[in-house]
Order: C-alpha cells, then structure tokens, then sequence
C-alpha cells in the first residue's frame, strides 16, 4: 500500500552521470544536478498496451523515438535523463532512473523525476511527442524561469494543458507525492494543489502524441 509517509521515506537521490554522447551535434558530457538550474527528464515508464509494443522504441528516423525526444530536451535543459526501466534503456548512453512507485502511471514519473533531481526547474516530456523541438523546449524553459508559478503547463489550441511537456519546479514533488498517496493517478488531478501558469501556445503541432499502432502507421507514413 502505498501511503504519505512511506513516500516521505523515499531519499532524494543525488548522483553524478558520465554519458559521453555525440548525437546531432549534441554532446552529452559529465553534470551534478546540485550545481544545475536546469535539468530534463523524458518519461519512458508506461506500459504501452495501446500501442502494443515500446513506445520509446519505435524506429522514427533511423533511431528510437526516446532518442529523438531526449535530444530536443537535453538542448533545452544541457541534460538529460530518462524515467523507466534502466534494463531497457540503459544500452540508450542515457542516464535512466527507475520509477519509485512503479505501475501507478505518468503522474508518477513526475514525482520520480522531481524527487531525484536537484535542479530547480525541470523539463518534462512524455516519450511520445515527435513533433517536440528544443526551440520551443526552451522558450518553456525561459518563461518558467522567469515566473513565480510552481509549475508551467502549456495549453494546446483545442484548450487542453498539457502536463507531459511542462516544467516544473523540484518543490512540486511534495504536493504531488501526497496526491498519489492518496490514490490520485490522473496527472492533472494530481496537480491541482499547485499554482499553475497555464500558457497558451495557439500553433501547437509539438503536443502531437501517438498512442496507437494506427496513430504510429498513419504518423510515420506522412
């Protein structure tokens, strides 16, 4: 059973990473997230069972879909890590963090991300956005920076938020954790304690995401 206290009781991970990595020009050198005020995390945990195999392992583009993302967000945060299961991603070259509460969804790699990093604003970014760009990563970045919000959530042309590419400060993993303690699972219930900017963003393709194996057919065959 997962309660507030026993998700108190988890430690705030620091740790050092070498990943030593040339892709697209980006080279991914040695960070400690407690001198960073930046970090970026790509949540590659879900299960897929839509899409019926890997999501962050789709080929798109000659490499796996993760691949791409991590490199758009480690251009906008000069890092990056990658929220899962280290077994799967690890062969990556990419720091890989394993959930702390495992099976209780996206919400959760949320709170993973927050709870081991020591940058003050981070970058979050579902698995699954191919349309995503380091340029408009960055402005994300920017404007929650220079901001007082807990957290930045753009809002897509049809009037939805989006909270799986936000950013948010390393203090939101105390009001969400308890969210979860008490069995909220849905990312933007568990987010309703927070002060949120909600920014509109009125040409979004970038929140374009793909959950199906027809979505996935239709998407790389355009």
């Amino acid at each position: 059973m997962i309660t507030e206290d026993s998700i108190k009781q988890f430690p705030i991970f620091m740790f050092y990473f070498c990943a030593t990595r040339l892709t697209s020009g980006i080279t991914l050198q040695c960070y400690h997230f407690s001198i960073m005020k930046r970090a970026a995390f790509v949540l590659a945990g879900g299960k897929s069972s839509r899409m019926g195999r890997d999501k962050a392992l789709l080929p798109f583009k000659g490499r796996p879909l993760v691949e791409l993302i991590a490199t758009q967000a480690c251009a906008a945060a000069g890092n990056i890590t990658l929220i899962g299961d280290p077994g799967r991603y690890t062969y990556l070259g990419y720091p890989v963090v394993e959930d702390i509460l495992s099976g209780c969804g996206p919400l959760a790699g949320i709170y993973t991300a927050l709870t081991v990093t020591q940058a003050e604003w981070n970058l979050i970014v579902a698995c699954d956005m191919p349309e995503v760009t380091a340029e408009f990563l960055a402005r994300l970045m920017d404007r929650a920076e220079a901001g007082g919000a807990d957290a930045v959530l753009p809002v897509s042309s049809d009037g939805l938020p989006q909270p799986l590419c936000a950013a948010y400060r390393r203090r939101c993993a105390d009001a969400i954790g308890r969210a979860l303690a008490q069995g909220i699972r849905k990312v933007t219930d568990g987010l309703v304690t927070l002060e949120l900017d909600l920014w509109r963003v009125p040409h979004s393709p970038y929140f374009r995401n793909l959950n199906t194996a027809l979505e996935w057919a239709r998407y790389s065959h355009d």
